[in-house]
């Protein structure tokens, strides 16, 4: 996976967009809180407070799915409200300040969701299993995902992506995003991917062939500068479920989607 640090379910859960699904520390009967021991919560009853949020249920093919009535869904709902509207009136905006808008979206758990990965492996990450579950290029959409980059698309906003996923995961992560409905720019110069053994000149201060040290944020950051001062953007709104998508600058508004099962720094 891209991810570059995994914590299973124990910090990231306190970090849930709709609030810290665990909030307070809430203890069973004749267990003491972690803000009253300091000790770390427990990671069985955070698992459960996941699967609530998401209402994780195994399909006919015994494959993990999100409810669409989930708390979960109805975040990524508001979420998806808030955002058609931006876009609406920052394209209106771009356009008449002679302007060229776009937006960036994150992949992996923004367009993509990966909770069947996680619940199969236990919220654990093997470079291994990754390249084969992405390989199968079967992932569900994460909910209103495909609908947003159309959206997008038709407001005259040009798209991009930014991810973390390798360039030898290129033709993988392009089908899965044509299967769930988010077939706008999916070629080479809109979809950018790590590319460790040839990076591009624009990441020169973190990365030259077969040396690479860039953190994601300097990944990330690095490529909306290249799209904005090179390519001559104006990215108006970054869509990532982590805040190492978002850090950075280079995109005039934000979007942090809820992702409780891990973390990359």
């Amino acid at each position: 996976m891209h991810k570059s640090l995994r914590i299973a379910a124990v910090t990231a859960a306190c970090a849930v967009a709709a609030g810290a699904l665990y909030g307070a520390g809430a203890a069973t009967a004749g267990q003491s809180t972690a803000n009253s021991t300091h000790e770390p919560y427990n990671i069985g009853l955070l698992v459960k407070d996941i699967d609530t949020y998401y209402g994780t249920a195994a399909d006919a093919n015994g494959v993990y799915q999100a409810s669409p009535t989930s708390p979960y869904a109805k975040d990524l709902a508001s979420l998806d409200k808030a955002a058609r509207k931006y876009i609406d009136q920052a394209a209106r905006k771009a356009h008449h300040k002679g302007e060229k808008p776009a937006v960036v979206f994150d992949i992996d758990d923004t367009l993509l969701l990966s909770l069947d990965y996680e619940k199969r492996y236990n919220y654990t990450y093997n470079a291994t299993t990754w390249a084969d579950y992405v390989n199968r290029a079967d992932r569900p959409a994460v909910f209103g995902s495909p609908e947003l980059v159309q959206y997008a698309e038709k407001k005259g906003v040009e798209v991009f992506y930014n991810s973390g996923l390798s360039e030898a995961q290129r033709s993988a992560a392009v089908e899965n995003l044509k299967k769930i409905g988010a077939d706008v720019n999916l070629d080479a110069d809109h979809v950018f991917l790590k590319d460790k053994a040839n990076p591009p000149s624009y990441l020169s201060a973190c990365a030259t062939p077969g040396t690479w040290t860039c953190t994601t944020v300097q990944y990330k950051s690095g490529t909306r500068a290249h799209i904005e001062k090179d390519l001559g953007y104006e990215i108006i709104a970054n869509f990532g479920d982590q805040y190492s998508d978002l850090e950075g600058g280079y995109a005039d508004k934000t979007y942090k989607l809820p992702n409780p099962t891990y973390f990359v720094s």
